[in-house]
């Protein structure tokens, strides 16, 4: 349960589903975490739960599509806790479901702009942090749509597959600094974007036939795995806890 003690963890979209879940169990194994969000009442219930739990966290409001936030929010950990160890960039935006034909300009830039620039921006402020620790470990969430299309759902899904390159482009750059970068892909996920009814029946398909809907908690033990790697342990991986071929 202190496989983490001394680390310092950062997690985006830490207010509720996946990174709560994430937060709370960085911080249950030992790490001091800032939970950062736009919003600050979901936010501060996850430090208030940390805190009730003996664990350590500071609350980030932030958006990470502003970089001047981004950079803030960095640096703020860092001088809370002394460094920076880890970056779970779960921040993100479900998109539209439309065609390409009759798509939302606005909404596709906006699903980018949070699933893609918001991670590039977090990983480019923690990339000094990391390296000034020996090392570190940045996991980008994924999603299956980010290696295998589905209808309808073009900035989500280019947005993901956009990440998956980042985080290979990253583990490549970030490799002789001891900074490992890999993608976790939750697959579907019972949260509020997946119970709005339009999503729920989107995600009810033939491809998605026998998937396993798991609750934020499920996300937990592959997460753990891939804080707690070794400084040469695996890097530019994709590790999914989908059934289906992605």
């Amino acid at each position: 349960m202190n496989s983490l003690a001394g680390k310092v963890a950062l997690v985006t979209g830490a207010g509720r589903g996946i990174g709560r879940a994430i937060a709370l169990a960085l911080a249950q194994d030992g790490a001091a975490v800032g939970c950062a969000a736009r919003s600050s009442g979901e936010l501060m219930e996850t430090v208030r739960a940390i805190e009730s739990a003996g664990g350590h966290a500071i609350a980030l409001i932030s958006d990470v599509t502003r970089p001047d936030d981004v950079e803030q929010m960095v640096a703020t950990t860092v001088e809370a806790f002394g460094g920076l160890d880890i970056l779970v960039a779960n921040a993100g935006n479900g998109g539209k479901h439309q065609p390409v034909e009759s798509g939302d300009l606005q909404a596709w830039e906006r699903t980018l702009s949070v699933n893609l620039t918001g991670p590039y921006l977090c990983a480019r402020a923690v990339i000094p942090a990391m390296k000034a620790r020996g090392g570190g470990k940045i996991i980008t969430i994924g999603s299956g749509m980010g290696h295998r299309a589905m209808p309808g759902k073009s900035a989500y899904a280019c947005s993901k597959a956009g990440l998956w390159m980042l985080t290979r482009v990253l583990a490549t750059e970030l490799k002789p600094f001891g900074i490992c970068v890999n993608e976790l892909i939750p697959g579907p996920v019972r949260t509020e974007m997946t119970a709005d009814p339009l999503t729920a029946k989107q995600l009810d398909t033939p491809e998605l036939d026998g998937e396993w809907f798991k609750e934020p908690d499920d996300m937990v033990p592959l997460l753990r795995f891939l804080a707690t790697q070794p400084v040469r342990g695996p890097t530019g991986q994709s590790y999914a806890l989908a059934r289906r071929e992605l």
